[in-house]
C-alpha cells in the first residue's frame, strides 16, 4: 500500500493488511505503468540497483515507472529487469518494497491488479445510481436495496466544504472513517460502488468556498484518493450555478481532474425548466474544452403541479439535448449519449407527483436513446406513505424500492 493513503511524491510503498483503502487500489494501466491513489509504482532514484526502494510519484512514463507480471506471478520492473520484492522476506506490516534479482521466491510472488481502475467494476451499470443520503431521511441498509432491486450502484450524497475549502461529508461529517465510509464499504463488499455527489441545493460549498481551480481540484482530488473513485457527480444548484465565476472555477477544476485522473466519469447535475435548462454552464463548458460525462437535468421543482411528470421530463430533456448539441456539434445519438436525468420520486418540493408509471416512461425514453445516466433523488424516499411526500418516504402509493427497481432495469 502507499504508506498512510498519502498521495504526495515519495510516499513509501510497503506491506500491510488488506483493508480495502484507496490506498491498497492499484490498477495496471495500458502503458505498463502500475497505479494507486493517483500516482505510479516508481524506483526511487530511476535505480536499477538490488534494494531500490519503491515509492508513489507523479505518472510521468518514463522506464522507472514500467512493469510486466508473469505468468509465474512475478511483477517486474522492465528497466532494472529485477522483481519487485519484500525486503527481509518478512511479512510485517509497515515492511517497505523493493527491487531485486529475479529468484523465484515467495516474497517476490504477487496476484496482480486487473488493469482498468479499482476497485472492480460492479456488474450492474453505473449509469444507474440513485441517490442515497446519510444526512437525514433513515438511511436505508443499501445491501437490503440492492437485493431487492439489482441496482449496483449509489451516488452518496452530499460533499461539502467545512468552511475552508476542505472537503467533508455534509460539511461537517469526517471524510474518511464515518458514517459515509460505512456505507460505501457495505456497498462495495456487496459488489457495489458509489458516485459522490459534490454540492447539492443547501450547505456550503467547495465551488463556492475555494478560491481558485487548483484548491477546488485538489478538493475533489483528495475525494477521489480517498476512496480510488471512478466517477464524481457536481450537483451545481442555487447561488453556486448563477454564479459565472463559480461556473468557471468549476469547469476549470474538472478540466484539470479529467486530465489527472485518465477514466474518470464526470457528471454535472443541475436545474431545469419544463422545455430544458439554462445554457450558460454548458456553453461555458464547451468554450473552455471540457467533456462531461454526462449532463443531467433535475426535471422536477419546475411548476409541473397537476400534470403529467413522464411527459415533462423527456420534454425538458429534448430541451437538454438541443442545447447540448449546439454547444458542442454533436450528432443527435451522441448527444443522447452524454445526457442524464435525475428524478425525484413521488411528491416534489412543488408538489408536483411523480409516480412509477411515470418512470417506466422515462425508463423507456432512456432506453430509447442510450443516455448515459438515469437516476434519481433518492433511495431514502422509495418507501410508501400517506400525506405527502417526506424524507423517509415517496407520499404515493407504492411497495418498497418500486422506484428503484423500474431505473435498476435500464441497460444503458
Amino acid at each position: 500500500e502507499g504508506a498512510g493513503a498519502n498521495p504526495a511524491n515519495g510516499t513509501p510503498v510497503q506491506l500491510y493488511d488488506c483493508n480495502g483503502s484507496a490506498a491498497q487500489q492499484w490498477d495496471v494501466a495500458s502503458d505498463g505503468s502500475i497505479r494507486a491513489l493517483g500516482k505510479c509504482l516508481d524506483v526511487t532514484g530511476n535505480s536499477t540497483a538490488n534494494g531500490a526502494q519503491l515509492q508513489l510519484w507523479d505518472c510521468a512514463g518514463t522506464p522507472n515507472q514500467k512493469w510486466t507480471v508473469s505468468a509465474a506471478r512475478d511483477i517486474v520492473n522492465t528497466q532494472a529487469d529485477k522483481c519487485m520484492d519484500v525486503t527481509g522476506n518478512t511479512s510485517a506490516n509497515g515492511t517497505r518494497l523493493q527491487i531485486w534479482t529475479c529468484t523465484g521466491a515467495a516474497n517476490q510472488k504477487w496476484t496482480a491488479p486487473s488493469g482498468g481502475g479499482n476497485p472492480p467494476a460492479p456488474s450492474g451499470p453505473m449509469a444507474v445510481a440513485p441517490y442515497i443520503y446519510n444526512g437525514w431521511g433513515s438511511p436505508p441498509n443499501p445491501t437490503t436495496v440492492m437485493n431487492a432491486t439489482g441496482v449496483k450502484w449509489f451516488t452518496l450524497a452530499f460533499v461539502l466544504s467545512n468552511g475552508y475549502c476542505n472537503p467533508q461529508w455534509d460539511g461537517g461529517r469526517p471524510l474518511t472513517g464515518g458514517v459515509d465510509q460505512q456505507t460505501i464499504n457495505t456497498v462495495r463488499g456487496a459488489g457495489g460502488d458509489i458516485i459522490p455527489s459534490f454540492g447539492g441545493w443547501s450547505g456550503n460549498k467547495l465551488e463556492s468556498s475555494c478560491s481558485s481551480a487548483g484548491e477546488l481540484a485538489a478538493a475533489y482530488q483528495k475525494v477521489i484518493n480517498a476512496y480510488g473513485l471512478k466517477a464524481i457527480d457536481i450537483d451545481i444548484e442555487a447561488a453556486a450555478y448563477d454564479s459565472p465565476t463559480v461556473q468557471q472555477r468549476t469547469v476549470d477544476a474538472l478540466k484539470t481532474i479529467k486530465a489527472n485522473n485518465p477514466g474518470i466519469k464526470v457528471y454535472i447535475t443541475f436545474g431545469t425548466g419544463q422545455n430544458g435548462p439554462d445554457t450558460s454552464l454548458i456553453n461555458r463548458a464547451a468554450a473552455a474544452g471540457l467533456t462531461v460525462d454526462s449532463w443531467t437535468i433535475m426535471p422536477f421543482n419546475f411548476g409541473g403541479a397537476g400534470q403529467n411528470m413522464g411527459t415533462l421530463t423527456t420534454r425538458a430533456a429534448e430541451g437538454l439535448k438541443n442545447a447540448v448539441k449546439n454547444a458542442y456539434g454533436y450528432s443527435d445519438d451522441q448527444t443522447y449519449r452524454s445526457i442524464g436525468i435525475s428524478s425525484m420520486n413521488g411528491i416534489t418540493d412543488n408538489s408536483e407527483t411523480v409516480t412509477v408509471a411515470d418512470f417506466r416512461t422515462i425508463l423507456a425514453y432512456a432506453q430509447q436513446h442510450h443516455l448515459a445516466r438515469l437516476t434519481f433523488w433518492s433511495v431514502n424516499r422509495d418507501r410508501p406513505c400517506t400525506g405527502g411526500g417526506a424524507d423517509t418516504c415517496s407520499g404515493v402509493s407504492q411497495q418498497a424500492w418500486d422506484f428503484t427497481r423500474v431505473f435498476a432495469q435500464y441497460t444503458g
